[in-house]
């Protein structure tokens, strides 16, 4: 089952790669506000590697805000990988399969919407944290429990299963990191607004985040579903809520 998932996932990102950017605005304003955050800290320069760099949004804002210091990008999609610049320092690695062996430790392990897709999140996470040496540093953003109340409300009006992915709870991630590595923890919720509730699902489909292991809507399933979507203002449009966890934890 895990295998046929993990090949599930890859296959749909790998076929959203080449118009990934395009739909990709929640990750866009997740990335940035990440690197931001990697940016008030005195992160040494070194290695740095984007986990699940995707087409690279993340790698491009940390660069953009630490010109000096370039980042590795990893990912498991070759056609995400491929995405990038020549000049850019790539890996195609299987981050189920733990970290790659570096000839020199990473000063900081960044990823942005990532650790959900993995086996494990919470034993993905605290595995990293041990792989580094002291004074090194993660930083994570990953929609957590409590994401898209609008889709999970609308599908118990219709006596339907919401097939949004499952996603681990704030305080699970970090059960076995020790508080006083964490310098920064924070849930902020962003909420997509558009005149049509099918507006705020097709990104998910168009960046290859549709990945699900519950059992698909049929089509009368989708229109009825959407049919009872809540709106959500007096303009009458509709809303789409992420709930996301920033983490900046210090080894």
């Amino acid at each position: 089952m895990q295998k046929t998932w993990y090949k599930l996932v890859n296959k749909n990102f790998n076929e959203a790669a080449l118009n990934y950017n395009e739909s990709a605005a929640i990750q866009k304003i997740t990335a940035l506000k990440l690197a931001k955050i990697c940016s008030h800290h005195p992160i040494k320069n070194g290695l740095w590697v984007d986990l699940g760099s995707g087409t690279g949004l993340l790698a491009e804002s940390l660069e953009t805000l630490h010109p000096n210091q370039e980042v590795l990008r990893l990912d498991n999609s070759k056609k995400m990988i491929d995405q990038h610049s020549e000049k850019s320092h790539k890996q195609l690695w299987n981050l189920n399969d733990g970290l790659p062996s570096w000839s020199e430790k990473p000063n900081l392990l960044a990823s942005s919407f990532v650790l959900h897709w993995l086996d494990n999140p919470q034993k993905q996470l605290k595995d990293w944290f041990t792989y580094l040496s002291s004074d090194s540093w993660i930083a994570i953003a990953i929609p957590i429990k409590g994401s898209f109340p609008e889709w999970y409300e609308a599908a118990a009006k219709a006596n339907l299963t919401c097939t949004a992915l499952d996603l681990p709870s704030n305080d699970s991630l970090i059960r076995d990191i020790p508080n006083q590595n964490i310098l920064h923890n924070k849930v902020e919720v962003i909420t997509q607004t558009a005149k049509k509730a099918t507006s705020l699902l097709k990104p998910m489909i168009k960046v290859g985040a549709h990945s699900s292991q519950k059992k698909q809507l049929s089509i009368s399933d989708w229109r009825q579903l959407l049919s009872v979507w809540p709106i959500s203002n007096k303009y009458k449009q509709f809303n789409l809520s992420w709930s996301i966890q920033f983490l900046l934890i210090k080894r």
